[in-house]
């Protein structure tokens, strides 16, 4: 029996789902309707490129300075073996420091970048909505939709190109001219 009701809730949502979409479309009557490949215009933005070159150096300066302590350690244990026992408690002790001194290193540092990661990614999915808004008023289009939410787009709906256009050309304009 559940499963008989749970057949015509599904029915009555797509039905109800289908004549509210029927009359969205009418409402639109003449006015222009685009989606954009938002994956595609977020990895060829100039900007995301150079924040990648960025990130990517951050995380190579993290990695050397993370061998340094690696190295510091192996170094410490290779010299334990050829100690006295109260030598060994001793710079044991301080293996287990140097230990969870990188461990909180590599916390701190993964943290950090990630956080430095996501307010970049917002700052630059702000900016993609802005010249999308922008462009949609300026060409009069009533939707203009993520590519991620679609199901079907025909090709001469898709604006991806004009998009990435814009935004990096607004993203080379020199400063003084914005």
């Amino acid at each position: 029996m559940e499963r008989r009701n749970l057949k015509v809730i599904i029915v009555l949502v797509a039905f109800m789902f289908s004549v509210v979409m029927g009359a969205q479309a009418q409402n639109l009557g003449d006015r222009k309707v685009a989606y954009v490949d938002l994956s595609r215009i977020f990895d060829e933005y100039g900007k995301t490129k150079e924040y990648d070159a960025v990130l990517e150096k951050k995380h190579g300066e993290y990695q050397d300075a993370r061998n340094v302590k690696l190295e510091k350690i192996r170094d410490a244990q290779a010299k334990l073996a050829l100690l006295k026992e109260d030598e060994k408690a001793k710079l044991q002790e301080q293996i287990d420091k140097d230990r969870n001194d990188l461990l909180e290193f590599d916390r701190q540092q993964q943290t950090d970048l990630r956080k430095q990661r996501d307010e970049k990614i917002r700052e630059i999915l702000l900016e993609i909505e802005k010249i999308v808004r922008e462009y949609a008023e300026k060409e009069k289009y009533a939707l203009i939709y993520n590519d991620r939410v679609l199901i079907y787009g025909a090709k001469d709906l898709d604006i991806t190109e004009k998009i990435l256009k814009l935004l990096n050309v607004t993203y080379l304009e020199p400063a003084d001219k914005k």
